[in-house]
């Protein structure tokens, strides 16, 4: 039974009661009357046979094989209606079990673990239709498997009352064929890990294709028939992958249809000569049926379409009870300590070392840093130096291995985590874009009016477009933005934010789709927005950092230098060299515009 429990077959059917009872009990009652209704029919058909050559009265034979035909009329239309209406609350049952595993985790361990990715494509993508037919269709050809192999064994069990050996000898050669011609017969998973790769490879080819984002590369750099190649050869090896996986056995099929004649020939030849001995006409006619019916044995049972809908049930369980470990951030204390106010006197790195689940190289080791209240610190360094896990660790997304950050002395971990999350106003490198009007954009949780147009103002975006309007092209009166005017939006929620009382403001590259000038502008506004605030920038562009109090270059996951922009000027170490290699170019170009000038002077 263990193992049973384990199948994600046995998983898939155990949670449609819990997905809808009632849909479920009448999903299961339809397909039993569907499968047995055809041998009940049978057994009307021999009565009312049995009645004709007896000479009796046909009106009772007759009722009873009308009453029949016209139940196995109404229960096909009525399952497919159920079996539709059931596929569509379970797909809606998986997707809010889904979302509320990737959400509920405070910290996002579970979202960048790797082991987790393939359980978390197969549950995603489930009803799109690429992986297999959605689950309200699935359900249908689900059913339609189970009702042959019901009739199947109901026929057999009907030909106990010819001869006990027959339904044996008859079912016994039709489920020789699952085993003859197929490897494991229906059982055999498909899902293993190379299905998997292939299936998200596939899928990432198709997104290519159709999904806007790469749209210009593709037709820019000639990849069209690229990836229409890459789409087809990611399908092609997914379908051979699958068909591997339940591929019929290296037997002869001849072997298979010399004993299915066999044991058909037997039981025919026993029937013919019950009748020659006196069966009746009636009988013969029924038995003949059940024995036809048997046949369905071979063709019935759990088909393909279980494996595409059973895979996604059992990665939403996999993944809610591997998600929500992974992602947890366990505190220190049993009582967590406010984190209103926070911080008065200072944050401090001491010795923070950080690893990433999936990684074996310390991102940041030893890590050492202490920024004053109210004060301004502008984070540099090379690409993986670590400057984007400080900005994670701060918003406690994750929590280090070793060392701890401390806000005005106490451990961030023993803090209430949704009040200093609301004393932390951030901006990544990869902000949301929602699809909502613009008022929603920069004040997601709510906030009056007049706060959302000055933290607008503030960021340069005052005439972006009305308060009321969708930022999305697809939408009635929606209108799209570009980069650098979604960067502004991005600038005025976190603005915003301090409006309402943020104390911290951590800005990850926040002006990258910005010209020099503008950037230079924005953040000058943002320093002035936030004097009160302790205000933390990771940046690459130098003319910009600068303004900062202080500036700190992290190297290896560690600080190797810290100072004012000037201080750091007169010690020629790495930031010096940095700053002139990045200069260069801008001092170029302006020698040749003030030759310009002096040209048209």
């Amino acid at each position: 039974m263990k193992r049973l429990r384990a199948r994600q077959e046995y998983q898939f059917f155990a949670v449609l009661p819990r997905v809808h009872r009632s849909l479920a009990v009448l999903w299961w009652g339809t397909l039993l009357a569907q499968g047995l209704l055809p041998v009940v029919f049978a057994v009307a058909t021999g009565v009312l046979v049995a009645a004709v050559q007896a000479g009796t009265g046909l009106v009772w034979p007759l009722v009873f094989a009308g009453a029949v035909f016209v139940l196995v009329q109404v229960t096909g239309p009525i399952q497919t209606a159920v079996s539709f209406s059931l596929g569509e609350r379970a797909a809606a049952w998986l997707n809010d079990r889904l979302a509320t595993a990737c959400v509920r985790p405070p910290g996002l361990g579970h979202l960048e673990d790797a082991g987790l990715t393939a359980d978390l494509t197969a549950a995603r993508d489930f009803d799109l239709g690429i992986q297999g037919p959605p689950l309200s269709i699935a359900m249908g050809f689900i059913a339609s498997g189970l009702v042959t192999l019901v009739g199947g064994i109901a026929s057999a069990v009907l030909l106990f009352a010819f001869q006990w050996w027959a339904p044996l000898v008859l079912a016994g050669c039709w489920l020789a064929t699952h085993w003859l011609l197929r490897e494991s017969a229906v059982w055999r998973d498909r899902n293993t890990d190379a299905v998997k790769a292939a299936q998200r490879d596939s899928e990432y080819a198709y997104r290519l294709a159709v999904d806007p984002p790469a749209a210009k590369e593709l037709r820019l750099f000639g990849l069209v028939g690229w990836t229409i190649e890459r789409f087809l050869a990611r399908r092609r090896l997914l379908h051979e992958l699958q068909y591997r996986a339940t591929r019929m056995r290296e037997r002869s099929v001849l072997g298979c249809l010399a004993v299915v004649v066999a044991g058909n020939g037997l039981v025919f030849w026993a029937l013919a000569s019950a009748a020659t001995h006196g069966l009746g006409l009636g009988p013969v006619v029924v038995y003949a049926q059940a024995a036809f019916g048997t046949s369905m044995i071979a063709f019935g049972g759990l088909n393909w379409s279980l494996d595409g809908a059973a895979a996604p049930v059992a990665a939403v369980r996999r993944l809610r009870q591997a998600m929500a470990p992974a992602g947890a951030l366990p505190p220190a204390t049993a009582a967590p300590r406010p984190a209103s106010g926070m911080p008065a006197r200072q944050i401090r790195f001491r010795g923070v070392r950080f690893t990433y689940p999936t990684g074996d190289t310390p991102v940041l080791a030893d890590f050492d840093l202490t920024i004053p209240a109210g004060s301004s610190l502008a984070i540099v360094g090379r690409n993986g130096s670590g400057k984007t896990t400080l900005a994670k660790l701060l918003c406690r997304l994750y929590d280090p291995q070793s060392g701890a950050i401390e806000v005005d002395g106490t451990d961030l971990r023993e803090l209430d985590l949704a009040g200093w999350r609301s004393r932390v106003a951030a901006v990544f490198q990869d902000f949301a874009r929602f699809e909502l009007p613009l008022r929603d954009n920069v004040a997601p949780a709510g906030a009056p009016d007049d706060v959302v147009r000055a933290a607008l103002a503030q960021a340069g975006a005052a005439d972006l477009a009305e308060l009321d309007t969708t930022l999305a092209r697809g939408y009635h009166g929606g209108t799209d933005l570009s980069g650098g005017q979604w960067q502004r939006v991005a600038l005025a929620r976190a603005l915003c934010a301090v409006r309402l009382g943020a104390g911290v403001v951590l800005l990850d590259e926040p002006t990258a789709q910005l010209d020099v000038r503008g950037e230079a502008e924005i953040f000058d506004r943002i320093l002035a927005a936030t004097a009160d605030c302790t205000t933390i920038l990771v940046s690459h562009r130098f003319s910009t950092v600068r303004h900062a109090d202080r500036i700190c270059v992290v190297e290896h996951g560690r600080v190797v230098e810290l100072g004012s922009h000037d201080e750091l000027m007169a010690l020629d170490g790495r930031y010096r060299r940095m700053f002139d290699l990045q200069a260069r170019p801008f001092a170029v170009i302006e020698g040749e515009e003030e030759a310009e000038l002096d040209v048209l002077n």
